[in-house]
């Protein structure tokens, strides 16, 4: 408890540290109360089928509980990313010949390390992430399942907005696993240039992807870190793991939806401070801060600073391309998430995050603001610089899209 109540204040000496712009109360006190509110993720709804063995799972190895789980889960195996830094609270466990993997769907999020807990972050509309950790069973042993307090050391920093959100590093370990460089620091989204990306991460199908840190480590040699080149399943076997792949959409997907998620549950958080602060008449200032998150989060979900592509499509696996598409509100033939794949990650450059619960969950007065900003940027001839790289068709495309698939538009949006 010591602990935990030094860890509130830390946080809290932070947060009174930031200028306007970044002034909101400490998570876990009013009207956030972080760890005092019920979750609505759906891990949370499943806990007591989990732990009661309403819910089934096959317990004859690791590996099969883990690929029951996923499935229960709806997760693809085949967003299964491999990282070998030590960048876990697992991180005795971690080294390159026995990496982390982490599987993904668009609220849930899973880490696996072979000798190890799972681990989970959920997603919740209103609290945001949300983090679990438990022991696989073993024979008839129950499972039981901790709502981590420890996670929050690096879930809720400069790089989530101070608030519960998702964590990518991007390090160069040393050969047995721990970190000697860090790039991007406190920053994540599509826009990090792609030669600080994947450090500490294996990355298999990146073939037109050659500048960056995944598949490397290092070690100091006159001050100076040389790379040495670590290939996906030299060190470890892939058969341990749920695919034989960590490919680099995956990766590329991933780091988009992270991105996506901290925006908004900042957003989130701000917001239901200012109105927990001011009520329903927000001052100026307030009001011209949200407005800010509304204009950013716009700005993110139609990709305007995504990194582009280098020379060369992008293949990525065959099952994840399917797998992910799986979801795909359509209308007609096009949706968000149909791949471009050549220069950049989609073809209708509009976050298919849209229809996330985060989204969703956004306080009223922020999501009419990105509808707002949104249908200002979609405009038909619309002649302003900071939307022209999305060409009169596309936006066309994306507006039919968002009309057909979105319940609480405006009217005449």
């Amino acid at each position: 408890m010591r602990l935990r109540a030094l860890f509130y204040l830390m946080v809290l000496l932070v947060n009174t540290r930031l200028g306007l712009g970044q002034t909101y109360q400490d998570f876990d006190q009013p009207p956030h109360n972080y760890f005092q509110r019920t979750p609505t993720d759906r891990i949370t709804q499943m806990i007591i089928g989990l732990e009661s063995g309403q819910i089934t799972l096959d317990r004859s190895s690791e590996k099969a509980f883990l690929l029951s789980f996923l499935k229960l889960l709806h997760i693809p195996v085949s967003s299964q990313m491999l990282v070998f830094s030590t960048t876990s609270l697992q991180l005795s466990l971690i080294s390159p010949s026995n990496p982390r993997a982490l599987y993904f769907s668009e609220d849930l999020y899973v880490g696996y390390i072979p000798g190890g807990k799972i681990e989970i972050v959920s997603l919740d509309r209103d609290l945001g992430a949300v983090f679990y950790i438990f022991d696989i069973p073993r024979g008839e042993t129950p499972i039981k399942l901790d709502r981590s307090t420890r996670c929050m050391n690096c879930h809720s920093g400069e790089e989530t907005g101070h608030v519960p959100g998702l964590v990518v590093k991007s390090v160069v370990p040393g050969p047995t696993g721990g970190s000697m460089v860090a790039y991007r620091i406190n920053q994540t989204g599509h826009a990090i240039p792609l030669e600080e990306r994947f450090g500490g991460w294996y990355v298999t199908g990146a073939n037109a992807f050659t500048n960056h840190w995944g598949n490397l480590i290092g070690r100091y040699e006159a001050g100076n870190v040389v790379k040495i080149p670590n290939a996906p399943g030299e060190r470890f076997r892939f058969s341990t793991y749920a695919a034989e792949t960590s490919d680099i959409l995956s990766h590329l997907v991933h780091e988009h939806q992270v991105g996506f998620v901290n925006r908004v549950v900042e957003a989130t958080y701000r917001a239901r401070t200012h109105l927990h602060t001011d009520g329903v008449n927000l001052s100026k200032e307030h009001a011209a801060e949200l407005d800010g998150q509304a204009k950013s989060i716009v700005r993110y979900l139609l990709f305007a600073d995504e990194v582009p592509f280098p020379a060369g499509d992008v293949e990525g696996d065959s099952t994840f391309r399917a797998e992910f598409q799986q979801t795909r509100k359509a209308v007609g033939a096009i949706s968000l998430k149909d791949w471009d794949l050549k220069t950049r990650l989609f073809k209708h450059r509009c976050s298919f995050m849209i229809y996330s619960a985060v989204f969703t969950g956004l306080p009223k007065m922020v999501k009419d603001g990105v509808y707002a900003h949104l249908n200002e940027a979609l405009q038909a001839g619309q002649s302003g610089r900071e939307y022209a790289y999305l060409g009169e068709d596309e936006k066309i495309n994306i507006r039919g899209i968002l009309r057909a698939t979105l319940k609480d538009l405006p009217s005449g949006w």
